[in-house]
């Protein structure tokens, strides 16, 4: 009796501790999970450098590092970010010769001297004597803000061009407006200036349309960008999350079509949650090693999930979400990157006014195969 009892409480420890994960995919691999730090004020982006630091945003204007698995008890920089509703220091993205120039860029909302909410695109840069961050060059200012709908995401692409994406700042006809910068993914010289092939003359939009983007990962081999997309929510039909195959000068209908409808000159998205599911889509990326290899993978707030995704091979406007991973296991999920040793590293998102943090919240994640 006493034997079998502890079979069932070592089964009863294996269900408990297992990833959360449903879907289609058959021969699935054995994940292992671990917090790999704790105790972070509500961290937006994660980024590797080339040296393995991970640079990491908190919304409050800190950007952290952790090196050799320890978060350093001094930020690396602290920026007068305004921490409003879902705004504050949001992207990051360190420079492609980061090794030589040791630029680092980020996105974020301060206040005008009047109180205005504004987002802006700075460049810092770590001086090599004391390894600190320090403003280097504003790039784009005066991007209009709000509490909710700043957008924020920062990547380079393989084209080496920098990309951001901005929200409508709760305005929807900035989104359809080519001369406001709101409600678009623009791309940018990496000195700020306009590059020469963008499809709009004199202009950084690539694209437009959008009411909350908040994801960017480009396809290996392909140099296809995908974007996740924040859907409307508190009205009759929510929530109708996206997922975009985004092309130069096209308009992806915010706010004149949402979900899977569709009008003349205007593009629908790959995949969308419906209305009786809400993903709050956020970071993104591409796994380029392991089982997952090829597949999109990008977290969730309101859903508490890590989605990967199956773009299909001849056509890539079409995709299925093969695995929902990790549901409420850690609570809310902000950003996904795949790290130099092939491993995976989510941030959580609890402390963000929105989720039900632990004591030991927020955390980075990492996430290996087994």
């Amino acid at each position: 009796m006493a034997r079998a009892f502890r079979l069932l409480l070592i089964l009863f420890s294996f269900v408990v501790c297992a990833p959360t994960r449903t879907g289609l995919a058959q021969n699935q691999p054995t994940l292992g999970t671990e917090t790999l730090v704790r105790g972070l004020d509500t961290p937006w982006a994660i980024d590797f450098a080339p040296d393995e630091r991970i640079f990491i945003t908190e919304r409050p204007g800190r950007i952290r590092i952790i090196e050799h698995g320890q978060l350093q008890v001094q930020p690396w920089a602290q920026l007068e970010a305004a921490a409003l509703g879902e705004s504050g220091l949001m992207g990051l993205a360190l420079d492609p010769q980061f090794s030589k120039n040791r630029f680092v860029y980020v996105a974020y909302t301060y206040r005008t001297t009047d109180g205005k909410p504004q987002n802006r695109l700075a460049r810092l840069r770590e001086d090599p004597k004391t390894g600190k961050g320090t403003l280097d060059k504003i790039l784009i200012d005066n991007v209009a803000g709000a509490h909710n709908h700043d957008g924020g995401r920062l990547k380079f692409g393989p084209d080496g061009k920098l990309y951001w994406t901005t929200g409508d700042a709760q305005t929807t006809k900035f989104a359809q407006n080519l001369s406001s910068l709101n409600g678009k993914i623009l791309r940018i010289n990496s000195d700020g200036s306009i590059p020469t092939d963008n499809p709009f003359p004199n202009s950084y939009v690539y694209s437009y349309g959008h009411r909350n983007p908040q994801g960017l990962a480009w396809q290996p081999g392909t140099k296809r960008l995908y974007s996740t997309e924040h859907g409307p929510s508190g009205f009759q039909g929510c929530c109708r999350d996206e997922l975009n195959y985004i092309e130069p000068g096209k308009n992806y209908g915010w706010p004149a079509i949402r979900g899977d409808e569709t009008k003349e000159g205007m593009i629908s998205p790959t995949i969308q949650s419906g209305t009786s599911e809400t993903w709050a889509p956020t970071g993104a990326t591409f796994a380029t090693r392991g089982p997952w290899s090829g597949s999109l993978l990008f977290t969730g707030l309101r859903g508490q999930t890590l989605y990967r995704v199956v773009i299909d091979s001849n056509d890539p406007r079409k995709a299925v979400i093969q695995e929902r991973l990790f549901y409420r296991q850690f609570g809310r999920l902000r950003d996904i990157v795949e790290g130099p040793d092939g491993n995976l590293y989510m941030l959580t998102s609890n402390r963000d006014g929105r989720g039900s943090p632990k004591e030991d919240d927020d955390r980075v994640i990492r996430v290996s195969f087994k």
